[in-house]
């Protein structure tokens, strides 16, 4: 179950790009990422286009409609595509033209606009690699990595690939419990909670949080490969819907007991 389903996928967005922090490759797939959660009608790649290592974009920005904002670095040591960008931000928000951003970058000098951003009522989803510092991730509603995006695109263009365990996260007994406490804060008095809000409070406690982090598409084929957790599938009014609930399992406790 993605989480996508449960934001507004009607809302424009504005897709700003810090050329200097992110690799060229896989941008297809990036912009079809985004996609499922709006509507980017604002599309604007920030760096310093006479220098040689940023050549490899060219073509990508007219195939995917990227406006180029060109930024001559003034001063060495200083990132002036970073200013440029939240300068740019900041306009946007005030244009009332867009209800959220997707800011693209492993920087963690776009914290404060994130924070800022979500003050000002804008949803703000993050893309960036594995390495983006926490502070940067948790400042966002949503944060992907673009591996992940790597990886799905290799996948589909050799339906035989399975994806090796160098490629995916292992998940850990920190992310089991967080499912464990989540489920327990909305589940009703026999245990159940609905899978669908779920996934939406998993993302709030951690924007990073995606199953295909571990290798899986959906939050569902997650939850069932851990082995802690209790599913079942609900009929509804609707002819061939199912609703799918979690419970979490009742601990095994030692069945030997203590001698006195």
């Amino acid at each position: 179950m993605n989480n996508a389903k449960h934001m507004n996928t009607n809302i424009n967005l504005a897709v700003l790009i810090d050329g200097d922090n992110i690799p060229s490759a896989h941008v297809k797939e990036m912009m079809e990422e985004i996609a499922k959660y709006g509507n980017p009608t604002i599309k604007r790649i920030y760096g310093d286009w006479t220098k040689p290592h940023l050549t490899k974009w060219k073509n990508l920005l007219l195939e995917n409609a990227i406006t180029p904002i060109q930024q001559y670095g003034y001063t060495t040591g200083k990132n002036a595509t970073d200013s440029a960008m939240i300068i740019d931000a900041m306009d946007v928000l005030y244009s009332g033209k867009v209800n959220g951003f997707c800011l693209v970058s492993s920087d963690s000098d776009f914290t404060r606009l994130a924070t800022r951003l979500r003050e000002a009522g804008m949803q703000v989803i993050g893309i960036g690699e594995k390495k983006t510092p926490n502070p940067f991730i948790v400042a966002c509603d949503k944060f992907i990595y673009i591996e992940i995006l790597k990886n799905q695109a290799e996948k589909k263009n050799d339906d035989n690939k399975e994806l090796t365990k160098t490629d995916v996260d292992k998940i850990t007994r920190k992310e089991i419990n967080l499912i464990r406490t989540t489920i327990m804060d909305l589940s009703d008095d026999d245990g159940w909670a609905f899978l669908g809000d779920v996934g939406s409070l998993l993302q709030k406690k951690q924007p990073n949080f995606d199953s295909r982090n571990y290798g899986f598409d959906k939050l569902t084929p997650l939850i069932k490969s851990i082995g802690d957790f209790e599913l079942d599938q609900r009929e509804t009014s609707k002819r061939k819907s199912k609703l799918i609930f979690v419970k979490n399992k009742e601990k095994r406790t030692n069945s030997k007991s203590k001698k006195n």
